[in-house]
C-alpha cells in the first residue's frame, strides 16, 4: 500500500466512526425506550414515584425525633444521648450514595430502587421491636443508609427523562419533598408519641412507606447507557461469558467510579464545593430546627408535646411557599436581559445557560438570614408566638429556594452522566452536617439563648450568601474548566 493510500484510510477513519455516531444518535434520539421520548403521563408518574421515595425517606429520619424524652426514660439514658439515632440515621444517609449513585450508573436506576428500598423497610420494623439502645442506633443507621440511595438517585432519574429546558418544574417538585418530609416527621411523630408511644412511630414510618413506595415496581429503567447495554445483548444470539480475570480487570474501574468519583467532585469541583456546603447548611439548620423548635416552644411559650408538634407548621407552610416562588422566579430569569447583561461572556454559546437557575437561590440568600435574625430576637415569651413561627417559615423559605435552585443548577452543569455523583457528593456533605448539628444544638440554645443561638446560624448564613451571586457571575468560566463536562 502506498504512503498516500495509507493516509487516505486514515483520513476517512475518523470521518466514517463519527457518521457512525450520529447514526446511532439519531436511531436513540427516535426511540421510544428513550426516557426523554416517554408520554407526559409516564414521565409524571416516574417524577411522582421517586419523589414519594424522598419524602419517606427523610420523613422517617425526624419522625422519631418527638418520642426521644420516652426513649430516654425506657433506656436510662442522658437527653443529649437520645438524640443519637437522629444523627445516625442521617450519617447512614450520608455515606450511601457514595457508593449507591455510582451503581446507579452501573446497573440502572430502577434496580437500585428495587433492591434498597426493602431493606430500608426491614431495618425500620427492627427498630420498633428494639429492647437496648445500641440496638435502636445500629438499626436506625443501617435504615438510614438503605434509605439514601433512593433519595440521591432520584435527580438523575429526573434528569433522564426531562430536557434540561424542561426539567425545572419537575426537579423543584422533587427537591422540595425531602425537605418537606423532614419538616413532617415532627408532626406527625408528636402525635404518634404521644397517643401510641416511640415505637408506633417506626411502625407508622412503614404505613408510608408501604403506600409510596409501590408506585416505583410499575416504572422503568430510565438511564440511557443501561437501556442501550440491554438491546445489545438482546440483539445478539448468545451471550458471552466473561472469565474470572477479565471480571477481576473491571474492580479497579468499578472503585474508582463508585467510591472515588463523588468525593474526587467534591474536591475538586469548586461547583461541587461549595454549593454542597451551602446546601448541606439548609438540611443542617433544619435539623436545627427539629431539635430546638420542641425546646423553644415549650420553655418560651409553655407548649405540650402537641403544641411542640403544631410549631412545625411554619416550616411546612413554607415548604409548601418556596416551590411557588422557585417556579416563578425561574421562569422570569429565562427572558432577563439583566441575567444576560450579568453574565460573563464566554466562547460557547449561551443557549440553555445553567446560570439562570441561581435567580432563586439569589432570593433565598437574602430570606434566610433575614429569617433567622427575625427567629433569634422575637422567640420570647413577651411576644407572640405566631411571631417566630412566621420566621420559621421565611427561613425556609429561603433555605428551599437555595437548595432548589443549587440543586438544579448543578444537575444542569453536569447533567445525567455525572449527576448522580454530584448529588452523591451534595447527600454525604449535607448529610453529614445533618448528623452533626442535633448533636449540639440543644446545648447551643441552652447556654447562650434563643437569641445568640439564632444569630450564630444567621451569621453563618449571611457569610455565604454571596455564593450563588459568584457563581451566577463567574460561572460560565468555572464550566469551561470542568473535568466534567455535561452530557445530556
Amino acid at each position: 500500500m502506498t504512503d498516500s493510500a495509507h493516509i487516505e484510510l486514515q483520513t476517512h477513519a475518523p470521518i466514517e466512526e463519527e457518521s457512525r455516531g450520529q447514526e446511532e444518535e439519531e436511531l436513540w434520539n427516535g426511540d421510544p425506550e428513550n426516557a426523554r421520548n416517554w408520554s407526559i403521563s409516564r414521565k409524571i408518574y416516574t417524577s411522582g414515584a421517586v419523589s414519594g421515595i424522598g419524602f419517606v425517606c427523610t420523613l422517617a429520619s425526624s419522625i422519631y425525633a418527638p418520642g426521644r424524652q420516652e426513649t430516654a426514660a425506657e433506656f436510662r439514658i442522658g437527653e443529649i444521648i437520645s438524640i443519637l439515632p437522629v444523627s445516625l440515621y442521617n450519617l447512614g444517609m450520608a455515606f450511601g450514595p457514595t457508593i449507591a449513585s455510582p451503581l446507579s450508573e452501573t446497573f440502572g436506576r430502577r434496580a437500585v430502587y428495587l433492591v434498597v428500598l426493602p431493606v430500608f423497610g426491614l431495618f425500620v420494623l427492627a427498630t420498633g421491636f428494639c429492647h437496648t439502645f445500641t440496638a435502636v442506633c445500629v438499626c436506625r443507621f443501617f435504615a438510614g443508609a438503605f434509605a439514601s440511595p433512593g433519595v440521591s438517585i432520584a435527580t438523575a432519574t429526573v434528569a433522564d427523562m426531562w430536557a434540561p429546558s424542561e426539567r425545572a418544574r419537575p426537579l423543584i417538585i422533587y427537591y422540595s419533598s425531602p425537605v418537606l418530609g423532614s419538616a413532617m416527621g415532627p408532626l406527625v411523630g408528636g402525635f404518634v408519641a404521644e397517643s401510641k408511644g416511640w415505637r408506633w412511630t417506626q411502625w407508622t414510618t412503614l404505613f408510608f412507606a408501604t403506600t409510596l413506595f409501590s408506585p416505583i415496581a410499575l416504572t422503568r429503567e430510565s438511564y440511557k447507557k443501561i437501556i442501550l447495554q440491554r438491546k445489545a445483548r438482546a440483539a445478539e444470539e448468545t451471550r458471552p461469558s466473561r472469565s474470572w480475570n477479565a471480571c477481576l480487570d473491571q474492580i479497579p474501574k468499578f472503585i474508582r467510579t463508585t467510591l472515588v468519583r463523588p468525593v474526587h467532585m467534591l474536591l475538586t469541583e469548586p461547583i461541587v464545593t461549595l454549593l454542597c456546603m451551602y446546601m448541606g447548611f439548609q438540611f443542617g439548620l433544619l435539623y436545627v430546627f427539629v431539635i430546638a423548635s420542641p425546646w423553644v416552644y415549650s420553655t418560651q411559650y409553655d407548649f405540650s408535646l402537641t403544641g411542640q408538634s403544631l410549631s412545625f407548621l411554619g416550616l411546612i407552610i413554607g415548604c409548601l411557599l418556596a416551590p411557588m416562588f422557585a417556579m416563578a422566579i425561574d421562569r422570569l430569569a429565562q427572558g432577563s436581559s439583566l441575567s444576560r447583561f450579568l453574565l460573563q461572556p464566554t466562547s460557547n454559546s449561551e443557549k440553555a445557560m445553567p446560570e439562570y437557575r441561581l435567580c432563586s437561590a439569589m432570593f433565598g440568600s437574602v430570606c434566610l438570614p433575614t429569617g433567622l435574625f427575625w427567629f433569634a430576637w422575637t422567640a420570647r415569651s413577651s411576644i407572640h408566638w405566631i411571631s417566630p413561627i412566621a420566621a420559621q417559615c421565611l427561613v425556609m423559605i429561603g433555605s428551599l429556594n437555595i437548595y432548589l435552585s443549587a440543586g438544579m443548577y448543578m444537575m444542569d452543569t453536569y447533567g445525567p452522566l455525572y449527576g448522580a455523583s454530584a448529588n452523591g457528593a451534595n447527600s454525604l456533605t449535607r448529610y453529614s452536617l445533618a448528623a452533626a448539628f442535633p448533636l449540639f444544638t440543644l446545648q447551643m440554645y441552652q447556654g447562650i439563648g434563643v437569641g445568640w443561638a439564632s444569630s450564630v446560624l444567621g451569621f453563618c448564613a449571611l457569610a455565604m450568601a454571596p455564593i450563588p451571586w459568584a457563581f451566577f457571575r463567574y460561572g460560565p468560566k468555572l464550566r469551561e474548566k470542568s473535568r466534567y463536562q455535561r452530557s445530556d
